[in-house]
């Protein structure tokens, strides 16, 4: 009996744990200041006219990362005029993936001509205080009186394969929902990616 009870509390204890990490739809979302690519620190302190954000964990290596870049590019170029920039992190150990370290960052971001900052997460603290899980993983997030909260969490769009194919666009359907003062339907998806990898 004693051993059933063990069990169940620690299983009560990992749901507990697993629940309360990391941002949900609602939450106020503290800023940050990380390196980007180009050398300077950058935080959304530095966007004073920003209506909000959309904040994506991302990365070099990963597939479905790389997949979604140009559609990465496309939300910046389409959203950022309207109030609604991109701001792309890369929240993996570069000593587990050497792809992911910060002068390959500056190769990619270079090479795509990435026209958002892409942030490296150093210690990766950033990652674990929004809850992130996978790249890419989106946060979108609205000013709403002077705080920035959390309005949508999850997916890009339905298919990674193929943008073409994706009948689904759920970051942009979100930032429209939001522009007409809406609140984002769904609010959350399941995000779709590799693993964070993250130092022991």
């Amino acid at each position: 009996m004693k051993q059933i009870l063990s069990i169940l509390s620690l299983v009560l204890f990992f749901s507990l744990g697993s629940f309360a990490q990391g941002y949900q739809v609602g939450d106020k979302a503290a800023d940050f200041k990380l390196l980007n690519v180009d050398g300077k620190m950058v935080s959304m302190a530095d966007y004073p006219d920003a209506k909000g954000f959309i904040v994506i964990f991302t990365c070099n290596h990963c597939p479905y990362s790389i997949a979604y870049e140009d559609r990465k590019i496309a939300l910046a170029k389409k959203f950022a005029p309207l109030g609604y920039p991109v701001i792309a992190i890369n929240p993996n150990d570069s000593t587990l993936v050497e792809a992911d370290s910060y002068s390959n960052m500056q190769i990619r971001a270079k090479e795509k001509g990435f026209p958002y900052p892409y942030l490296l997460d150093a210690d990766q603290s950033v990652f674990k205080r929004f809850g992130a899980t996978r790249t890419p993983h989106v946060y979108l997030l609205n000013k709403e009186a002077g705080d920035l909260v959390v309005r949508y969490i999850g997916a890009i769009d339905n298919n990674y394969e193929d943008a073409n194919a994706a009948t689904e666009k759920y970051v942009e359907s979100a930032v429209a929902n939001l522009m007409a003062g809406k609140q984002p339907d769904p609010a959350f998806t399941k995000a779709i990616g590799c693993t964070i990898k993250v130092k022991k």
